[in-house]
């Protein structure tokens, strides 16, 4: 069982002992450990705050202590309730109605999902700050990966739910963020990637990239990604058995030398030299296998293993970015790894409300990922952060920041270790 669990001790008496105690002496224990849980539990905190007068100056104005969460002056919900409906939504994929549901029959609390959702944007526009230091750190990168997810969100007046994407940058060893925006257009990567921004954006095949890295004058290079085109070879399994199977078991080798330079934690120099002397081999070979079968036309265009064929040659040019630059990836799964959790709280909430909604659900949803890539409990990260950024300025936000309050923990484990 953890060692830092709490214990509780339950003594058990035997019936004759409880009967006569005074004729029998202790010798010895035996212990048997259960692991138990108890449930969350409300309750309600009362600020008292009270007011002096002075005892020389009677007309003195009274003096009373400030509220210390200035949350309080616009809702009644603490830190840790609020922490606590952002991550049974974000973390847990609860939509608000069944948490309005649970608090109701397991609490006998009644928490409206309108109230719950004025708290969440409340909550999302207090932690704005903290998000557009993460979102700024993307200018500091020359290596970003991205990719994007649809969401649907209302859009009033037309009866019906309209299609956003959440788009996710990616820095490898750093923070992820995600952005809303209503549509899946070049010119939304305009606005999420800097301006300033020099160097390797990975991403899939889809054709707005390729159209914003024209548009940077040479500035942004393409990095492919291996992982989709093993999905559409994956996928044409059926159709072509021993064709797809013999390219899967090829690139399967590539990921073997990924698997071991993780492994061996190699660093840049090292990858890039490993690839160039056995990656370049088996990459060449694939794309001297894809060339013949595209020369035969052996599949038609439409089918699925024309269309896999068609993928991989079209982005073979980014594929190979990774074997000179070992800062690289072999494929854009960091950022889809991300990504998943939303698909899972898609299927339970179906939509977000409005396109604003879903500008504070890539907030909510950057600080989560940011918590789970480290390892950090998403409801202790928000407790903490609401709690603290009312009395923060604007220079000390990168304090509460998930990387922030995960090293602040590191050094409070080796201060209690020394």
């Amino acid at each position: 069982m953890p060692e830092n669990l709490p214990t509780l001790d339950v003594i058990i008496e035997p019936e004759v002992v409880k009967a006569e105690p005074s004729q029998w002496r202790c010798i010895g224990e035996e212990i048997s450990e259960q692991l138990d849980y108890e449930p969350a539990r409300f309750l309600r905190r009362r600020l008292i705050r009270r007011r002096y007068a002075h005892r020389k100056d009677p007309d003195a104005a009274l003096v009373i202590a400030p509220l210390p969460n200035s949350l309080q002056e616009r809702c009644i919900a603490a830190p840790g309730l609020l922490a606590q409906i952002i991550v049974a939504k974000f973390c847990d994929h609860l939509p608000l109605y069944r948490q309005e549901q649970i608090y109701r029959t397991r609490h006998g609390v009644i928490l409206p999902r309108q109230t719950m959702a004025r708290w969440l944007g409340l909550v999302a526009d207090w932690l704005r700050p903290v998000y557009e230091h993460l979102r700024l750190g993307l200018a500091e990168s020359n290596y970003i990966q991205m990719d994007e997810t649809p969401v649907e969100y209302l859009a009033p007046g037309n009866g019906q739910t309209k299609q956003g994407y959440l788009w996710v940058c990616n820095r490898p060893g750093a923070d992820v963020v995600f952005h809303w925006q209503t549509s899946r257009a070049a010119t939304c990567v305009e606005k999420i990637i800097p301006v300033n921004f020099q160097g390797v954006l990975q991403c899939d095949g889809y054709a707005a990239y390729r159209s914003f890295a024209n548009g940077r004058g040479g500035n942004v290079q393409l990095a492919g990604c291996y992982a989709h085109v093993r999905r559409k070879f994956h996928e044409a399994r059926e159709q072509a058995p021993q064709v797809a199977g013999w390219l899967l078991r090829q690139i399967a080798l590539l990921y073997k030398v990924e698997r071991r330079l993780r492994q061996e934690r190699a660093g840049p120099r090292l990858r890039a030299a490993i690839r160039a002397s056995q990656s370049r081999l088996m990459h060449e070979r694939i794309h001297r296998a894809l060339i013949r079968l595209k020369l035969r036309n052996r599949y038609l265009p439409k089918s699925l293993m024309g269309m896999a064929i068609d993928y991989a040659l079209g982005q073979w040019p980014t594929l190979g970015v990774y074997l000179t630059n070992g800062r690289v990836e072999v494929d854009n799964n960091l950022t889809e790894n991300a990504i998943r959790p939303t698909a899972i709280g898609k299927k339970n909430w179906l939509f977000v409300g409005d396109a604003q909604t879903g500008e504070r659900s890539a907030i909510l949803y950057t600080l989560i990922e940011n918590c789970r890539r480290r390892g950090i409990d998403p409801y202790a990260y928000l407790r903490d952060a609401l709690a603290r950024l009312p009395t923060l300025t604007n220079w000390q936000i990168k304090d509460v920041t998930p990387g922030a309050y995960a090293k602040s923990l590191r050094e409070q484990s080796l201060r209690a270790v020394s």
